[in-house]
């Protein structure tokens, strides 16, 4: 009301001063502001213009006792629409009367009255009754907003009376008390107004007692009330007298409620308690207010409760180590709140040691209690930190992550040395981005400066150091400090981005692979001592004692030694037997894909206390054992692999050393084997045999073991610089943190700590390609073996030794772990185990809380690495299945989950094509899980199982039945077995989509030959051991159907033999059609390859093949209702399939005759061409030898046909077919003429014919075996073969190109060579003929076969005419019998 209407008569308006009698009130019809001041009687009453819109009456009550207040009320009331703008009313020094109280209410009851204003009013002496009708006038009034007391001394009773209009009004905005005193009752009544009156937005309160301050505020916080709330109360200044003083104020616009004082322990206690649920306050500022331990602990629930408050100002509070215990218990279940200032308090270490531990962790499996806390004070002349409270600092900066702000203020407990300690364990801090130690004591001197100066240097992530008024400062000495602050927030040129530069690698892993009890432990130290021999005793000391020797070899607890050559670091790890390993052997080789170098370490006896060597056959056998081991697991690493390079070791020699013989048979057996594994393994040519307790028995081994070492490095590819200076760091720091495991936030925390290359050097800088850049030599190192790196775990294995031994093989810990059905295990069985395992690796200090393992982890990553699968993923009570843990079926006889009549059986054999490599024994394990995952990712799981046993995976997918089992020979092959009532193609579709895919994915560098299980033995489940006789390659069946005529084709049954066990037969021989035995789609490639064969020739013999028409694609009909309906549909059904699968065969067929009607048409001109070929000369002589000849190899008892011919060739042997026309053949028992060497002449002669000749007999024998029978035999790839049948000698220049681009390259090159000779055309082919018919001619003569007589006897050919055309052709006797109507013979 001062703010919008002047209250005082100023001088320049006392002229316009009149008496009330002579004013016209119609004049003031839009006055707004009207004030009303009542004065003595023989002053008089009057008016006084303030503003155009604002007046003032001064009344009083004259002589004959007139109140003219009463009367200007009463014209008001009288003239209320007049008057309708009035929104402000004043009244000042007012003694009302009932009458008067009366007319002003009912001027207000229908007024626009928006502020009332009483000052020093008198409402009577006696309770007030003159307030009653004003308070049920407010009750009632719905215009007023605002409701101001000023000095009206309405006490208690008045308080109380307003409170209860304000419950029922819902328009009153602002409420005024100034200078009055309520008392506790009136405030206790305002705060149940508070309660239920939702539309107050100010409450201003100026009472001689502080005592009205906690009942308002509890209602305000309780309720939630947005309330602006200002307590003013009276209290002394320095001279004694008394002022107004703030007690507490609310802004519900900011949420900040500050207390300043003068309100009791009580009050203070129950607004604590009214804090707990508000969800208005935001901000609580109690500085300077002496609090007790009582209301800490209520604000304990407080902090508990509440989730809007986030600032907390308690300095000066006076508090001590109790209370902030209470503090300390709050901040553990306290989720929101972001800063807390406690300094100028007098707590001390033990409280300090309180308050900081919710923002801290002390083990490597404990998690932060509070994550939200940002800023944190405190300090102060009475704080005293002490020995507790600076370990307390200590241990939170290096493990806390989320506090952005420290303030440690006005210390001076803090000494030098702790100042030092606190910058130091700065380095380690991510987080923190400002400390201020603004007045402590203790930050002075050189020895802090270069700590600060040093921290900064590894720590950019600091962005305010605060030492003002600190002795340090005083100096002068913190201007550097600042300026590397500066430099850690500024932009880096570009040059500092530069990539890493590269260098040889520094490390080596060398593994002993051998069985048990072979003494690699006891080699490995001898190897170790001998490379230190500076270090130890005397050698005749050694010498003559041994024990120590092997007591060293076990000191090693996790099972790997570690060798520094100088700048080499040589890691021995000892690989032993499969048994003992679990399956691990081909994850140690996973993870160490670096430099390696392997030996072999076989024993000369079976056990140490034998007398007597092993024999010949157990050494061969273990040698070639982990030979294949070797370069089975070596294969698989990257696209070019490295030839592993393996040394031969032989121990116990000191107990075998008087049967010198025997080691000659073992030095013929290595070289047989370096032979063998030539092109897989570089195998050192000299046998080391040692004793392996002696290090003068070792010392040639380790001189060779250097020399290896460091031809390997310089021949292994080159590696980040900064990855040869890790892993020697990596190597300190696992002997002084005794630590093997660290999460991606650790280990870059070590780069930023020791790394200067991988550290972040700005703020500013680069940090994604800073983290691509680590990543890169995390790789770097987990490719040489140093760490494994989980990167999408974001989990380095530090140590991998004790991953595999400590983690992995736990797996194994079957009689540990409870199994449930199906092989099935609870994950929180596991997970006990697991973290044991973890806390015995626990580091003792220093542990951060984002670099803490849970045994969680360790299960991700056992999933990564497939060696179990969640039964329910995504559920945290779900079950594991763990391979390694699976036993065999105790079951005799194996059988079909289920069977019926009309199902069909398939199965196929994959089997390792090199003999030289098998899965390693952690294949199949991954390949059950992988299969598994796969299934999960196809979705639709509904009537699915999934079975596994040992080496077993069986799967019922889409209603077929599937079984795979890894073969018993040193897992090199695989099976899988099919049967459903669906047709052969699509099972063998599932199997290869499913099955055969992941068995390729999983062994890439591994090379598998896919053949036909019998499908009896499939049915009958026929053990593994007798199945190898009942196989059949796919690609030897193919061949089959290719060397067959197109006619039997689709008839072709191949003949399985018996399977007997002890002269008892298990299953009977039997036969089975092709088309059963492959799929469609292996059918229809055949007939394709056939098609390709015959458009090849078509093209060299200038043919135009018919087109083949696409076969039509049938769709399947919908699924079948389960009714009566539905029954004779699905019959209707089945007689359409019935009606498809006979056109798919009549297609078939036609597709089959259609092949045979192009190959005859392709026969009748080859034959022409061959014709022309024999019968080109014989005008000029009467062919006296014959003229079709090939050549054979002698290759133990085999023949194999000669495509090409070099010179210096030997074992050869000339035949010579039956000429008969359209019927030519090979003679089974012909003798034919040895050939001992092939010379030059030879090849000159023979070379032409052999080019052109045999490639028309190669096409020939494309087309079947009908034409040319038994020359199929003699040719193993006739694809490849033809290469070599080109023209001249450019074949033999052309002959790597030709065989990448295959057959029809070939026949392309040949034909293009005969287009470039096409002028000389026939001549050419007659002037070769001759020649190669001269030197056949000279040939036999040379072996004395000079008549006819002696080709019948040597070849069984002889000479006949034709009838029809008179050709002459030499034939066999057959024909002669059998065609002789068509020939005569001629004289030999």
């Amino acid at each position: 009301m001062a703010d919008k209407m002047i209250t005082r008569r100023l001088p320049s308006n006392q002229e316009e001063l009149r008496d009330d009698t002579e004013i016209d009130l119609q004049d003031y019809r839009d006055v707004e502001n009207i004030a009303f001041y009542q004065f003595p009687t023989n002053l008089g009453s009057g008016m006084s213009m303030e503003s155009e819109r604002s007046v003032s009456f001064h009344t009083c009550i004259d002589q004959n006792g007139t109140n003219f207040l009463h009367k200007l009320l009463r014209h008001l009331l009288e003239n209320k629409e007049k008057y309708s703008n009035v929104v402000n009313l004043l009244f000042h020094g007012i003694e009302w009367q009932t009458a008067g109280v009366q007319l002003l209410c009912s001027f207000l009851g229908r007024s626009s009255v928006k502020q009332l204003e009483f000052q020093k009013n008198v409402f009577g002496t006696k309770s007030a009754a003159s307030l009653v009708p004003l308070s049920e006038m407010i009750q009632r009034n719905n215009t007023i907003k605002t409701v101001v007391f000023s000095e009206c001394r309405i006490g208690a009773t008045g308080a109380k009376l307003l409170a209860s209009a304000l419950s029922n009004n819902r328009t009153v905005e602002e409420v005024q008390l100034l200078d009055d005193s309520i008392g506790a009752k009136g405030a206790e009544e305002l705060s149940k107004m508070i309660e239920v009156n939702c539309m107050l937005k100010q409450l201003v309160i100026l009472d001689n007692n502080s005592i009205a301050a906690a009942p308002l505020f509890s209602a305000v916080l309780a309720r939630n009330r947005r309330v602006e709330v200002h307590i003013w109360g009276r209290c002394r200044d320095t001279r004694g007298g008394m002022n107004s003083c703030k007690i507490a104020e609310f802004q519900p616009g900011t949420g900040s409620l500050r207390i300043y004082n003068n309100i009791n322990s009580t009050g203070l206690q129950r607004i604590a308690c009214a804090m707990a649920w508000n969800t208005t306050m935001t901000t609580l500022d109690m500085s300077g207010v002496p609090l007790k331990s009582k209301w800490t602990k209520e604000f304990r629930g407080v902090l508990e409760r509440n989730r809007m408050l986030k600032t907390v100002k308690l300095s000066r509070c006076c508090l001590r180590d109790k209370a902030i215990v209470y503090i300390a218990a709050g901040l553990f279940k306290n989720s929101y709140l972001e800063s807390l200032s406690l300094d100028g308090n007098r707590f001390g270490g033990v409280g300090l040691e309180h308050l900081l531990c919710p923002l801290s962790t002390f083990s490597p499996l404990q998690r932060q209690a509070n994550l939200t806390l940002k800023v944190l004070s405190f300090g102060g002349r009475q704080t005293n930190i002490g020995r507790y409270g600076i370990t307390a600092i200590l241990q939170m900066l290096e493990t806390n992550q989320s506090l952005l702000q420290l303030t440690i203020c006005d210390d001076v407990s803090l000494k030098p040395n702790d100042v030092v300690r606190i910058f130091t364990s700065l380095e380690r801090n991510t987080t923190l981005q400002g400390l201020s130690l603004k007045g402590c004591r203790g930050v002075e001197g050189e020895a802090v400066l270069q700590t600060i100066m040093g921290m900064l240097q590894v720590n950019p992530w600091i962005e305010e150091i605060d030492l003002h008024e600190t002795p340090l400062h005083v100096d002068g000495k913190t201007s550097e400090i600042y300026d590397k602050l500066g430099q850690n927030g500024s932009l880096l040129i570009p040059n500092d981005l530069l990539d890493l530069p590269l260098s040889a690698p520094t490390c080596c892993h060398v593994f002993l692979c051998g069985q048990k009890l072979s003494g690699k432990s006891t080699l490995s130290s001898s190897i170790k001592h001998c490379m230190n021999s500076m270090k130890l005793p005397r050698m005749d000391e050694i010498r003559t004692s041994k024990i120590p020797i092997e007591q060293m070899a076990h000191t090693n607890e996790n099972g790997t030694n570690i060798i520094f050559d100088g700048n080499t670091k040589l890691t021995m790890c000892n690989l032993g037997e499969p048994e003992e390993s679990i399956a691990l052997h081909g994850f140690m080789f996973a993870v160490h894909g670096g430099p390696r170098i392997f030996m072999v370490v076989c024993s000369l006896i079976g056990k140490p206390a034998d007398k007597y060597p092993k024999s010949i056959d157990v050494i061969e056998r273990e040698l070639i054992y982990w030979l294949k081991f070797i370069v089975s697991n070596s294969r698989r690493r990257g696209p070019h692999p490295v030839i592993p390079c393996v040394t031969i070791v032989l121990t116990h020699y000191d107990k075998v050393s008087h049967l010198a013989e025997g080691l000659q048979l073992i030095a013929a057996t290595v070289q047989r084997l370096r032979e063998d594994f030539c092109s897989y393994a570089d195998i050192y040519p000299t046998v080391f045999v040692v004793d392996s307790r002696s290090q003068v028995s070792v010392s040639k081994l380790t001189h060779h073991l250097r020399k290896t070492t460091k031809t390997i490095l310089q021949q292994a590819p080159q590696v980040y610089e900064v990855c040869n200076d890790l892993v020697e760091y990596l190597h300190d720091w696992r002997l002084k943190n005794n630590k093997a495991v660290v999460k991606w936030s650790e280990f870059c925390e070590l780069c930023q700590l020791s790394i200067p290359v991988l550290r972040l050097r700005s703020r500013h800088d680069n940090a994604e390609k800073l983290d691509t850049r680590r990543r890169s030599v995390a790789k770097s190192l987990h490719n040489l073996g140093e760490i494994i790196f989980f990167e999408e775990l974001e989990v380095l294995i530090m140590n991998c030794e004790w991953f595999r031994q400590d983690i992995l093989s736990q797996l194994g810990a079957v009689k540990s772990i409870r199994i449930e059905n199906s092989g099935f295990v609870h994950k929180q069985d596991l997970e006990k185990i697991l973290q044991e395992k973890l806390c015995n690796q626990t580091q003792r200090s220093n542990w951060r809380a984002g670099a803490s393992l849970q045994s969680g982890d360790i299960i991700n990553m056992l999933l990564k690495l497939e060696l179990c699968y969640e039964q329910d993923p995504g559920n945290p009570n779900t079950l594991l299945l763990v391979p390694a843990m699976l036993e065999e079926s105790k079951e005799g006889i194996q059988r079909w989950q289920s069977t019926m009549p009309e199902f069909r059986y398939a199965g196929r054999h994959m089997e390792c094509e090199d003999t030289h490599m098998f899965l390693s024994d952690d294949f199949f394990p991954r390949l059950q899980v992988r299969l598994h995952n796969k299934i999960v990712c196809l979705g639709n799981h509904q009537g699915e199982v999934y079975n596994l046993e040992k080496n077993l995976i069986y799967m019922v997918i889409s209603g077929v039945h599937v079984r795979v089992e890894l073969g018993m020979k040193l897992g090199s092959s695989i099976d899988i077995l099919a049967c459903s009532t669906r047709n052969v193609t699509d099972m063998v579709r599932l199997l290869h989509k499913l099955v055969i895919t992941t068995i390729l994915n999983l062994s890439p560098s591994l090379t598998f030959k896919e053949s036909v299980i019998r499908p009896d033995c499939v049915k009958y489940l026929i053990p593994q051991r007798f199945r190898t006789t009942q196989l059949l390659p796919v690609q030897k069946i193919k061949q089959i159907l290719l060397s067959l005529p197109a006619e039997s084709m689709y008839d072709y049954q191949h003949t399985w033999s018996a399977v007997e066990s002890n002269k008892r037969v298990i299953l009977m021989s039997g036969l089975d059609h092709a088309r059963d035995l492959l799929s469609d789609d292996d059918f229809h490639d055949v007939l394709h390859h056939r098609y390709h064969d015959l458009q090849h020739l078509a093209t060299e013999l200038a043919v135009t093949p018919d087109n083949l028409q696409e076969s039509e694609t049938i769709v399947e009909s919908d699924a079948v209702d389960p009714s009566i309906l539905g029954i004779a549909k699905g019959v209707e059904m089945v007689l359409q399939r019935l009606k498809r699968i006979e056109q798919g065969i009549q297609d078939l067929k036609e597709e089959i005759a259609r092949l045979r009607y192009y190959e005859y048409h392709l026969a009748t001109e080859l034959h022409r061409k061959m014709d022309y070929v024999m019968n080109y000369s014989i005008q000029l002589e009467e062919r006296k030898v014959p003229q079709l000849f090939y050549l054979v190899s002698l290759d133990r008892q085999s023949k194999k046909l000669v495509t090409r011919i070099l010179p210096g060739m030997r074992s050869l042997r000339v035949h010579m077919l039956c000429e008969f026309r359209q019927e030519m053949h090979v003679l089974e028992d012909q003798i034919g003429c040895d050939l001992i060497q092939v010379d030059n002449q030879a090849v000159q002669c023979l070379l032409p014919y052999m080019s052109k000749f045999m490639k028309l007999l190669t096409f020939a024998l494309k087309i079947g075996a009908h034409f040319i029978v038994g020359m199929g035999e003699m040719i193993p790839d006739l694809s490849k073969e033809v290469v070599h049948l080109l023209g001249s000698s450019v074949t033999y220049g052309a002959a790597t190109s030709a065989l990448s681009v295959g057959a029809l390259g070939a026949a392309a090159m040949y034909g293009k060579a005969r287009n470039n000779s096409n002028q000389s055309g026939s001549n050419d082919m007659g002037e070769d003929m001759k020649t190669a018919r001269q030197w056949l001619v000279d040939f036999l003569k040379g072996q004395g076969i000079l008549t006819g007589m002696d080709i019948a006897q040597r070849f069984g050919l002889w000479r006949v005419r034709y009838r029809d055309d008179g050709h002459i052709a030499w034939i066999c006797r057959k024909h002669i019998v059998a065609r002789g109507e068509e020939i005569f013979e001629l004289p030999l």
